[in-house]
């Protein structure tokens, strides 16, 4: 991988390779390759549909203008050699289901297909993106025995993404002005920081009265819920496909961004063998820092809430597994 602090073209072996070709998976593999960020394998199960999607986005090529090589394979020794192995393979949440119902189910599916993907690409760094989220991200590195900083959920990035843009709908200003923070889990007890969350640098706290921002930080709490609620048969898959393209992008090109994301924490905010949204520095290796952000006590109760929910979760779905 590209070890430059700037944003220069990564190689055109570079390989990134997603496991689950759903909606997030298939669209995760669209953003990469017309981003021209990296060469991408699409694994499934279900023979023919990863080919087929590939194909497809292959035949997009003469329209995006982009050289990038997609594979779709039901093998997973087609992955070999990857850089970066996305985990997008499990069942997406339904109406009335809860992240944790889906625990017994996607948990092994994850640990099965992270353990076979990084047996065959042991240098790879690993995104998890199935739900429910944190528990997911930490049962893969258990079951892979990966470095801690080599194994990433994708949640935080979505989540602000989320909040910026409910920020962004209620003030009527630009996205691109708008800059978010979200801690904690990737469920009902995630934490929106108000105070950390700027128009232009101005905090929204100066900008919104505080009727406004809890109105907004429960909206995304709720987000992805309320999608699911609209669709009835689906959840998202754009807004988290383009989250996990950034955090790809930051790696690969060694950008050091400073991202939320699920992370293990091994001493911060006094945390220990968990995996939990925080705000990191994302580069060549991974999760290359993890920066502990001054906390009210308010927020810090809500965020020991969020962290002890996870581990008890932790605990429930390693007890499922044995």
């Amino acid at each position: 991988m590209n070890s430059s602090p700037f944003s220069l073209p990564t190689s055109p072996s570079t390989r990134v390779s997603i496991i689950g070709a759903g909606r997030v998976g298939s669209t995760t593999a669209q953003r990469i390759a017309e981003k021209n960020i990296a060469n991408v394998v699409l694994l499934d199960i279900v023979e023919g549909w990863p080919q087929g999607i590939a194909l497809d986005l292959m035949q997009a090529r003469g329209v995006e203008g982009h050289d990038r090589e997609i594979i779709g394979t039901n093998n997973y020794d087609d992955t070999a050699g990857s850089d970066i192995v996305v985990v997008a393979a499990g069942l997406p949440r339904k109406p009335g289901m809860s992240r944790e119902d889906l625990i017994k189910i996607n948990a092994s599916i994850v640990t099965e297909a992270a353990k076979e993907a990084i047996a065959r690409s042991p240098a790879a760094i690993l995104i998890v993106v199935t739900n429910p989220l944190d528990i997911m991200t930490y049962l893969a590195w258990e079951s892979t025995g990966l470095p801690e900083g080599r194994v990433i959920g994708m949640a935080g990035v979505l989540d602000s993404a989320r909040f910026q843009t409910f920020i962004a709908m209620e003030l009527g200003v630009s996205i691109k002005d708008i800059k978010a923070t979200v801690l904690g889990s990737h469920g009902d007890l995630m934490i929106p920081l108000p105070r950390y969350s700027t128009v232009n640098g101005i905090p929204i706290t100066e900008l919104m009265d505080a009727v406004t921002i809890e109105r907004l930080v429960q909206r995304t709490c709720n987000g992805g819920a309320e999608v699911v609620g609209l669709m009835k048969t689906g959840s998202a898959y754009f807004a988290p496909a383009s989250s996990v393209s950034i955090m790809i992008e930051s790696i690969l090109f060694n950008q050091s961004r400073i991202l939320p994301c699920c992370a293990s924490l091994q001493g911060a905010y006094g945390l220990n063998d968990i995996f939990l949204g925080v705000t990191c520095r994302l580069g060549c290796h991974g999760v290359e820092e993890v920066l502990e952000l001054e906390l009210t006590d308010m927020e810090r109760v809500a965020f020991m809430e969020s962290a002890e929910f996870i581990q008890r979760s932790i605990q429930e779905a390693k007890a499922i597994l044995k």
